[in-house]
């Protein structure tokens, strides 16, 4: 009769235990992951994009649509979600949804702890989502599933040892070996930064002062360079002639657009905002040694006006520097989209436990239904 309560069994007390054994198997298991379509959502501050990826990292379809206003509830962001997945499996057959959050999400990769552009606190997404799409559900924090995707499809491939560093409104990041990404023992990994470079610096919104964001990042781009603005310098005038006096209207995309197009200040930014990723980086290497730093988020587009400053600084800085291996600096391949590419990827993970977890199932229903009809047929004989 054990095998008749394990089918009775609530569904949530059968899915817990497959979800926690997937970090442990990451890098066995994507080899030999059934290759069925899935659909990978990347929820930011400004926009959720939605996408249905099959086996090789391939977008088969995408959709996108901006992320409720962050005053409203977290169940308005969760029926977007929904809304997505169900226009998606209208015409695609999905097995497993995977999501990235833009916050940190628990060891057991449910909750979303904290997530600063939204009202997530302490938010049971997974559990809630599988509800509603009668389909297994992963979540993980969005730096990670880029990171994924980069090691499985771009940038990362064949490295044993890989760190991503996202370069956005802030910084984020993902620690990947041996292809298992490496989330920590609450789950919170990878929050590179928010490591102090500059005591008593800059003060950031996560409440210390001297953050590596505040040195290199979008934001720290973007706040430089209106206040050069701001205080009328004369190396300013191209950018302030650019928005016509109105400061708030400088963006990073534009500073590296005016940067390529050979505005002398803005490249200076760049090179600045290089020089301390640089240092950031040389900092990592000391604590985790990689064999590969790949840079990804929006203000990587800058490519070599960044990447080549964030470079020189690391030789300079890298404790040990000309006695030991350098690791690789690289920018991102996938772009925007790689953590929708990442997350659904994982997802197929749990995609194929839960399809041997059903076969077990009916299996074990099939042989109670056979000793069922046995013992009737001796009660009857």
């Amino acid at each position: 009769m054990s095998t008749y309560r394990d089918l009775t069994a609530p569904i949530g007390s059968r899915r817990a235990p497959v979800l926690r054994t997937v970090g442990t198997r990451e890098r066995r298991s994507h080899l030999t992951a059934p290759r069925v379509p899935t659909v990978g959502i990347d929820i930011g501050g400004t926009k959720v994009m939605a996408g249905v990826v099959d086996a090789d990292g391939n977008i088969l379809e995408k959709l996108r649509t901006e992320t409720p206003d962050k005053s409203k509830s977290p169940k308005v962001v969760e029926d977007t979600i929904a809304e997505l997945v169900l226009d998606l499996s209208d015409r695609h057959d999905v097995h497993a949804v995977g999501i990235g959050a833009a916050g940190w999400v628990d060891a057991d990769r449910n909750r979303v702890l904290f997530a600063p552009h939204l009202s997530w606190r302490n938010e049971p997404l997974r559990d809630r989502l599988a509800g509603r799409l009668s389909v297994p559900v992963l979540v993980d924090n969005d730096a990670n599933t880029a990171a994924w995707a980069e090691w499985r499809f771009g940038a990362g491939r064949g490295e044993d040892h890989l760190v991503m560093i996202t370069l956005g409104t802030g910084i984020g990041g993902a620690i990947l070996e041996d292809g298992q990404v490496k989330r920590g023992k609450y789950g919170v990994a990878g929050e590179f930064g928010h490591m102090q470079v500059v005591p008593g610096g800059h003060r950031c919104p996560c409440g210390n002062r001297g953050c590596w964001e505040q040195y290199s990042s979008g934001n720290a781009l973007v706040r430089e360079a209106r206040e050069l603005a701001a205080a009328d310098s004369p190396v300013a005038y191209g950018i302030i002639e650019h928005v016509k006096g109105n400061i708030g209207d400088i963006t990073g995309p534009m500073i590296t657009d005016l940067a390529r197009e050979g505005d002398a200040m803005c490249v200076e930014l760049l090179q600045d905002i290089g020089q301390w990723l640089g240092v950031g980086i040389a900092n990592l290497a000391a604590a985790l040694d990689p064999s590969c730093f790949v840079i990804g988020g929006g203000v990587s587009a800058a490519d070599d006006l960044l990447i080549g400053p964030a470079r020189d600084a690391f030789k300079r800085h890298l404790t040990g520097r000309g006695y030991r291996p350098e690791a690789r600096i690289t920018r991102a391949q996938l772009g925007p989209e790689a953590g929708m590419v990442g997350a659904a990827d994982l997802a197929r993970l749990v995609a194929r436990r839960f399809r041997r977890a059903k076969r077990r199932r009916v299996e074990r229903h099939e042989r109670y239904e056979r000793y069922a009809q046995a013992r009737r047929a001796e009660d009857t004989a």
